[in-house]
């Protein structure tokens, strides 16, 4: 059996014995025989989407086995704390990339290195059993930046304190298996039938192409929408909408210490208004771009039963858009930017981290190294179908039909901190939305928002 091999040049320590020996088992075959039990939960993916790399991570410790878990995302975090404040809790779990300030407490970090045991069986006629130790250094930042996309160095580093007598110090928190993008689903058919031979590339283009897509009957009643936003309930992810429009208008959503303020001119506050203000313009009965209303059924339903030519979605969509609708016409284009402007997309991802009360911590952080290494995370991403967090797996999927937008789409994403309740922060922004349809003052509107979201720190 070969050792899941790692550079020599890394290790800081590797002890080696030959068999038990007559004074009893050695260190090394204690860490490389003792049974290690690591309890994964996570949510969306089934077992079957992570098993190839579990069986691969076996094949090289063969002490090791897996309870692996998902759970409904409904359900998700009420079971997570539950199961911690019982002491029940996994050793890795997943959460999202806008969750990692409100589980900070919860988990351990990754150390400088981990102490892992290795078995191997040698010789042709007389076999022996060789017991390796080795302690490994663990990913170092300088690899995490080199190796992943921007977005996740700036959502999985932060400061860590491990006591009160110890310096904090910059830390990784979690590493990811995929990086998702929002990107716009289009329905051909509707395109095609209104002459417009090419989905927008900017948002310019697409305030074009709305009126031309939409049909508006008695009241204001929507007969087919143009583009579903503009409101908040029934948008799927219309906070992230929203805040991928501040970002590409310029908007600092948050300073470098994580406090949220987009109202001060420094921060671009009139720049926010304007966002809001065209984000809310296509469900305004009294513009020219009027689209969509709260009336109307949830985007996503909306675009699989063909009303509406334009959706705001993540790759996760895609599937399920085949499988609600698989006669629908539709393809995926690149998010719309600012016509002359920096090029800047919205990253919705999950990442992987390990419990503060595992038991299993360095074994833990050891397989998470290994599912998001390049040669074992390929598995999973295309048993899940999803993009890929790594830099040298992107052009990988730049020929699929399905992914390649998203794909492509990783290296200008970004994301910013919302706090330690990311679903606070969320539902400010819906609640803006609102305010703003009523005909409230935005301004006014985003520092109550600013408030809210500050409050979660």
């Amino acid at each position: 059996m070969n050792f899941f091999k790692k550079p020599l040049a890394l290790l800081l320590l590797v002890t080696v014995f030959l068999g038990a020996g007559c004074g009893g088992p050695s260190k090394a075959q204690t860490a490389a025989t003792k049974p290690v039990s690591i309890k994964i939960w996570r949510t969306f993916d089934s077992n079957e989407s992570f098993g190839e790399i579990m069986a691969a991570y076996q094949a090289v410790h063969r002490n090791v086995s897996f309870e692996y878990r998902q759970l409904r995302t409904e359900e998700y975090k009420d079971e997570l704390l539950h199961a911690f404040a019982e002491g029940k809790g996994p050793d890795i779990f997943s959460i999202h990339n806008t969750w990692i300030g409100e589980y900070e407490n919860l988990i351990q970090p990754m150390p400088k290195s981990v102490q892992i045991g290795y078995s191997e069986t040698r010789g042709s006629i007389k076999k022996e059993t060789v017991y390796v130790l080795k302690e490994e250094p663990t990913m170092s930042m300088r690899t995490l930046k080199s190796d992943f996309v921007d977005v996740v160095t700036h959502d999985v580093v932060r400061f860590y304190k491990a006591n009160e007598l110890t310096e904090a110090k910059e830390s990784i928190f979690a590493l990811p298996l995929s990086v998702d993008t929002l990107a716009l689903y289009y329905n051909k058919d509707l395109l095609n039938a209104a002459n417009i031979p090419e989905p927008p590339t900017t948002w310019t283009q697409f305030q074009e192409q709305v009126p031309k897509l939409t049909r508006i009957g008695q009241k204001d009643n929507v007969i087919q929408s143009g583009a579903a936003i503009g409101t908040s309930k029934n948008v799927e992810r219309a906070s992230d909408i929203l805040n991928l429009l501040m970002l590409q208008n310029g908007v600092k959503l948050a300073n470098d210490n994580g406090i949220s303020t987009f109202t001060s001119k420094e921060s671009g506050g009139d720049l926010a208004e304007d966002a809001v203000r065209f984000y809310t313009d296509f469900a305004n009965p009294l513009k020219q771009v009027y689209t969509w209303n709260g009336q109307e059924p949830n985007s996503f339903e909306a675009f699989a039963n063909g009303k509406t030519a334009f959706f705001f979605g993540y790759s996760y969509h895609a599937p399920l858009l085949k499988a609600r609708s698989p006669k629908l016409n539709w393809a995926i284009t690149p998010m719309p930017q600012i016509e002359g402007g920096k090029t800047v997309n919205y990253a919705n991802y999950w990442v992987e981290t390990v419990a503060k009360s595992s038991d299993v911590s360095d074994w833990a952080w050891d397989f998470i190294q290994f599912a998001t290494s390049k040669d074992r995370v390929t598995s999973y991403l295309k048993k899940a179908q999803k993009p890929p967090a790594r830099r040298a797996l992107i052009n990988d999927q730049l020929e699929d039909e399905t992914l390649s937008t998203f794909a492509s789409q990783t290296l200008t994403a970004q994301s910013w901190y919302l706090g330690k309740n990311a679903q606070v922060a969320e539902q400010a922004f819906l609640d803006l939305i609102d305010q703003a349809l009523k005909g409230e003052d935005i301004l006014v509107g985003l520092s109550k928002t600013e408030v809210k979201v500050n409050q979660t720190l």
